[in-house]
């Protein structure tokens, strides 16, 4: 309609060329200016996706997060001092003492590549960067690239407008979120842009059955596996959405091309990481994608039959006969394959995700680790706000438009969403899938309501017309009245999602800015007239142990701080974060759980100088050692039956005031973390001794060291380092 006023008010004008120009760059202008609102949003995404992971350079500095970014950090600064070579083949003594590690052959090296790489580049372009802002703002950069991913995937998925509301909403997701900010320098931070980059790459080869987008599908799942260990996710979702589409007849030469260029290449590409190497051929986790690549052959050996069979008598004898024969053929060499040993059995951390209490019986290094623990409700409404209930509505829309495609998505959203129940960490995985089809169901409503209320009523006819009768006339002329109702409640129902996304979005804002911007390694609270406290007990500790004490000191301390004293301190430690080896782990819970002459005589078997322990009770933070404490308990007493956990408590309960178990009143740990603290007035109204992280009195207050003597405590008391005094003369 609007094209053909124009054309009749360029009737109306006098002919001349440059009139005519002009209409023809305003005729082609509709297109263009599409490109330009959709090229402009995405930009504005990407930037948002960037700028919304900065709260926590803007509140405190610039700095690593957590705990095993310290290591990526500490690798990363090794790769581009030392080139790839010696960082491929270094062996670092400074941790996990005596043993020591060798460093190239047990990580997934992708993350410390990508950022080195990234440095490089900024290095050669002449710009003056330090490593760790590049190692800071990798996450920040790479969740601005997914938000580019999500737009794709969910064009492929739906259409260009589900692409865009993908994109948005994955900006800014407190799911994603969590391990994205600057900061956060962890393998997911670029593992979730590979992970969704090649499944959207191998849908879009399923799609086109081009051998181009498989190739590209298989690149992005070695960026996968050189990046993170949830690769395994990838290799058992793909294999079951194939078998899927076997199962439901949507066979096709597309899906053969997809899966087996993806797998040969990707598993060829994959074993050339030293810590995945042979895992894909032997591993009992990958067997699946082996037995889906077997299978699907079979598949298609039977469409070749059957092309050259006319009698469908014989063909159905036949496809019995091949089917039974490639099971069963199938199930005799996995059964040999398992009995001999060749293919290895199922890791714990697997079985944890299948069974939730399957870690806390057999493994409890696992269930010691809050993110393993089981999803609260709470956790999703936190994370995932009104993409709960729009998750359903996408997955309604998706099965009213069944593709490939489709299909794929839904498997990707209801397996992610099983194991997000089951592990608090793996919410990160669920996130772009949770995105994904909730932007299916905005798009998809926002879609149908805007036709609806651009649709215009028509007036009722009064008369008949060509053998129409009367009755057919008043009920048309009574539906064409009802149509402004409908339009007002397509707009109240369009005002109403557009409240409820802007609440998503001042939500998404909070958590970010609150819960997720927040580096551990620097506490804050709120004081007693509501300004912001700062508590860096753990730098100055790390401060304090790279200046005070020998450069080959040993230091003893509980695994979850090993990576920050080595990375920070300088110092050379028995344990950290890796946990590869149980025995060494519990060989220091045995220590810390023992008496002081019992733990004095496993400190020098392990040459140990300085003892480092974390305490909350004067500040009032929970996650210090005492409450890890039976952690170290049940990991010590799984090696050394010695340690039994019942010894510390009392009916049950763990406590640690007066009535505490005696051997919990006088054990290494308790010890360490109370030592002088019965003399110090923590609270106005409360008794010397109060332990503000557990409200009670402690128990033991009259602590003697004998072995140890205190070292250096933080101004807050939250890190406290002893040293160990060297054995009595002999004569």
């Amino acid at each position: 309609m609007v094209a053909a006023k124009m054309e009749k008010s360029a009737a109306d004008l006098p002919a001349s060329p440059g009139v005519s120009s002009v209409l023809k760059s305003l005729k082609l202008k509709t297109k263009q200016q599409e490109l330009l609102i959709r090229v402009s949003v995405l930009f504005l995404v990407y930037v948002l996706a960037f700028i919304t992971r900065l709260f926590s350079i803007l509140r405190y500095e610039s700095m690593i997060h957590e705990f095993d970014p310290y290591f990526n950090y500490r690798v990363t600064q090794f790769l581009t001092r030392n080139g790839f070579y010696e960082f491929w083949n270094w062996f670092d003594y400074e941790s996990w003492y005596p043993l020591g590690r060798i460093v190239g052959g047990t990580l997934y090296p992708g993350l410390m590549v990508t950022a080195a790489f990234i440095y490089w580049t900024l290095r050669f372009l002449r710009f003056a960067v330090h490593i760790r802002e590049v190692c800071v703002l990798t996450a920040p950069f790479f969740a601005a690239n997914t938000t580019i991913v999500a737009y794709f995937f969910g064009k492929e998925l739906w259409d260009s407008g589900a692409g865009l509301v993908a994109a948005v909403l994955i900006a800014i997701c407190p799911g994603y979120i969590s391990r994205s900010v600057a900061g956060s320098y962890d393998n997911e931070g670029v593992a979730i842009f590979a992970l969704l980059l090649t499944f959207y790459l191998f849908v879009k080869a399923v799609n086109t059955g081009s051998l181009a987008w498989a190739l590209a599908s298989a690149f992005g799942y070695f960026y996968m596996v050189s990046a993170w260990g949830g690769y395994v996710f990838i290799i058992n979702l793909i294999p079951l959405y194939v078998l899927v589409l076997l199962i439901t007849g949507r066979y096709s030469m597309r899906l053969y091309v997809a899966y087996n260029c993806m797998y040969v290449l990707g598993m060829l590409l994959a074993m050339q990481i030293r810590f995945v190497g042979f895992q894909h051929v032997q591993s009992g986790e990958h067997m699946a994608a082996m037995g889906v690549f077997f299978l699907i052959q079979v598949f298609n050996f039977l469409d070749w039959v059957k092309y050259l069979l006319d009698d469908p008598k014989k063909f159905h004898t036949f496809l019995r006969i091949t089917v039974t024969s490639a099971v069963g053929l199938g199930a005799v060499a996995l059964g040999v394959g398992t009995a001999s040993g060749y293919i290895s059995p199922w890791t714990g951390r697997f079985y944890s995700l299948l069974d939730p209490t399957y870690a806390k019986d057999h493994i409890p290094i696992i269930a010691s680790v809050s993110e393993h623990q089981p999803t609260a409700w709470s956790s999703f409404m936190f994370d995932f706000h009104i993409l709960l209930f729009l998750f359903p509505a996408g997955l309604y829309f998706c099965f009213k438009r069944l593709s490939d495609a489709t299909i794929f998505i839904v498997m990707y959203g209801l397996t992610s969403m099983y194991f997000a129940g089951v592990m608090v960490r793996l919410i990160l995985v669920a996130t772009p899938a949770v995105c994904l089809i909730s932007a299916i169901a905005v798009s998809a409503t926002v879609k149908n309501l805007t036709q609806l209320v651009r649709s215009k009523s028509k007036p009722a006819s009064a008369g008949t017309s060509k053998g129409t009768s009367n009755t057919k006339a008043s009920s048309k002329g009574s539906l064409d009245q009802s149509m402004p109702f409908g339009r007002n409640g397509a707009i109240a129902l369009l005002l109403g999602a557009l409240y409820l996304l802007s609440r998503y979005v001042i939500h998404c804002t909070w958590v970010t800015s609150e819960a997720y911007s927040s580096p551990s390694i620097v506490l804050a609270a709120r004081g007693a007239h509501g300004q912001r406290v700062i508590f860096d007990d753990y730098r100055e500790a790390y401060f304090w142990l790279r200046q005070n004490t020998p450069p080959d000191a040993k230091v003893m301390s509980w695994w979850d701080y090993g990576y920050q004293i080595t990375a920070m301190g300088n110092r050379t430690v028995i344990v950290d974060n890796n946990t590869w080896n149980n025995t060494h782990i519990a060989t220091v819970g045995r220590a810390m759980s023992s008496y002081e002459d019992e733990a004095y005589e496993i400190m020098k078997s392990l040459d140990v100088d300085y003892v480092l322990v974390v305490f909350g009770g004067v500040t009032g933070y929970s996650s210090d050692d005492i409450n890890k404490f039976l952690w170290m308990v049940r990991i010590g007493g799984g090696v050394f039956p010695i340690i039994k956990e019942p010894d510390y408590l009392v009916n049950g309960e763990y406590r640690v005031d007066k009535g505490a178990a005696p051997k919990m009143l006088n054990c290494l740990m308790y010890k360490l973390c109370y030592y002088r603290f019965g003399e110090l007035t923590t609270e106005y109204g409360k008794p010397p001794g109060y332990d503000r992280a557990r409200g009670v009195e402690i128990g033991n207050k009259d602590i003697k060291l004998e072995h140890l003597e205190e070292a250096f405590t933080t101004s807050n008391w939250i890190v406290r380092i002893y040293k160990v005094k060297p054995p009595n003369n002999r004569w």
